[in-house]
């Protein structure tokens, strides 16, 4: 196999993948508080037109960024607000709200087809970026591929280590004990929803600002679904994201790169394979069930009110 393919192979995996990571590190979070946000990919597409809509009437990749940041928190607000405060059905919700996210997202971006910004500039780090073959797979990717790498080693250190992380693991796995201690059941609810819907809209932006910076109608493409898959895949550890969004990545990337590769595979079965992936990778996982129990929060799905 030529080396500068297979450099280019491994650098795009990261790209696809660094979306995935994004939106299934916050949702991760969420689900160790309790909750399930089924409306994951609503609010990455939300965040994906936001962020451009930004980015082409501001002319700034940042702006588009918190525009998309913002996004994906209002809607995650919503969620919040109609699960948690009002007691709606968490999973009933979530569809929900990825069914109006998608209406919305093609309502708000009817004019936006076809125009295109200046995608997201790749880092340059002085020698280290020059390095044949290790240069460009580890030290010429743009700031939000770096970001999400510390992003996941952050969130595992919280969890594992700090208080905070304690306090989000103990009301997913006993919210009526946690409240009776005193812990603030709701607000940590909140406040975990919240940052997952703000990572989802990055997510989104990210997939419209700089691995296609360009807006589609749809353009997440199911990512929104395969990112709450991988929090299971992960068995809700931050370290098993990474394995999880960089082995999709790797095999989305797959179906574009199959021909050079020499694979004489039909292009139809290449587009489904990313998905068929996921679902065996699941169904191998959940064939042993205390590798879910093992983990998984013990309230998560379930509704809390304080007495």
């Amino acid at each position: 196999m030529n080396p500068d393919y297979l450099i280019a192979f491994l650098a795009s995996t990261a790209g696809a993948a660094t979306p995935l990571v994004l939106a299934s590190t916050g949702e991760l979070v969420a689900e160790r508080s309790g909750v399930i946000n089924l409306g994951l990919e609503g609010i990455m597409v939300v965040g994906a037109v936001a962020g451009f809509s930004a980015a082409l009437h501001g002319g700034s990749i940042g702006l588009g960024f918190l525009a998309a940041l913002a996004a994906g928190m209002a809607l995650a607000l919503v969620f919040a607000f109609l699960v948690l405060t009002l007691q709606t059905n968490q999973v009933a919700t979530g569809l929900a709200l990825t069914l109006f996210g998608l209406g919305l997202s093609a309502f708000v971006g009817r004019d936006l087809v076809g125009q295109t910004v200046a995608p997201l500039a790749h880092l340059h780090f002085p020698l280290l970026s020059d390095l044949p073959f290790v240069g460009p797979l580890l030290f010429r990717f743009d700031p939000m591929v770096y970001a999400s790498l510390l992003l996941v080693a952050l969130v595992g250190w919280l969890l594992a280590k700090r208080r905070i992380g304690l306090l989000v693991r103990a009301v997913g796995e006993a919210p009526h004990a946690a409240h009776a201690i005193g812990m603030p059941v709701v607000k940590l609810r909140y406040a975990t929803v919240l940052f997952g819907g703000a990572l989802a809209g990055l997510g989104g932006a990210y997939l419209s600002l700089a691995l296609t910076p360009m807006w589609v109608e749809g353009m997440t493409a199911g990512r929104g679904w395969i990112a709450l898959a991988q929090v299971v895949f992960a068995t809700w550890k931050p370290r098993g994201l990474l394995l999880g969004a960089y082995l999709f990545g790797g095999v989305t990337v797959l179906q574009f790169h199959g021909q050079g590769l020499g694979l004489d595979v039909p292009s139809e079965f290449l587009s489904m394979l990313p998905y068929l992936a996921t679902i065996v990778v699941l169904v191998v996982i959940c064939r042993n069930p205390q590798t879910i129990l093992l983990n998984k929060p013990m309230s998560l799905g379930q509704g809390f009110k304080a007495d």
